[in-house]
């Protein structure tokens, strides 16, 4: 995924339900402040490594009455709305909504997001969706980095640790009782 945001051709402030309504496009859209932007569709590994983290957060889900999923929209901001795709979420049983998983965005922001990270993203671009999911509420971000086989996770206390792929990950806070060895992050 490229770090560089292509902005759509109109500068109209669009709001989350607007923006569910539009035609989908082949690159990946999100919503930052009221603007649709444009990322490159995520290559063949990164694909891949987002879909393993998923299945390992999908069984933890299914055991904990959770939700795991892959590239699931969010509104983290309102007016002007902020709807981000993370490569991998997971939502702990008390923060399902009474109505059940939506078929459109979240109306929260969700308790881990998971972001792969693409040789061509920017450093800035990485800590400024890593502060926007913070301020949303979101307990814990993972960045995944996999030309170096580590995983940093950024807390709610604004602390960050980073565990090599000899580590193990082991689940705390929304995540209480997952584990799993990093190395298992990188596996395709």
């Amino acid at each position: 995924m490229t770090a560089t945001l292509a902005q759509s051709a109109s500068t109209q402030v669009v709001s989350a339900e607007a923006f569910w309504q539009m035609a989908q496009s082949d690159k990946k859209v999100e919503l930052v402040r009221g603007e649709v932007v444009q990322h490159m569709a995520p290559g063949g590994l990164h694909g891949g490594f987002s879909l393993g983290i998923g299945s390992l957060l999908r069984i933890f889900a299914r055991s904990s009455g959770g939700y795991a999923g892959v590239e699931a929209g969010f509104v983290l901001e309102r007016n002007p709305d902020v709807v981000r795709l993370p490569d991998v979420s997971f939502v702990c049983a008390e923060h399902i909504p009474d109505t059940g998983i939506p078929e459109t965005f979240w109306n929260q922001a969700p308790d881990v997001a998971v972001e792969v990270i693409s040789p061509s993203e920017l450093a800035d671009d990485i800590q400024e969706k890593v502060r926007l999911y913070l301020r949303a509420g979101t307990q814990q971000i993972w960045t995944v980095y996999p030309r170096q086989r580590i995983v940093v996770i950024h807390t709610a206390d604004n602390l960050a640790r980073t565990l090599q792929d000899t580590d193990t990950l082991l689940g705390f806070g929304v995540l209480e009782g997952f584990e799993s060895p990093v190395s298992a992050l990188f596996e395709l």
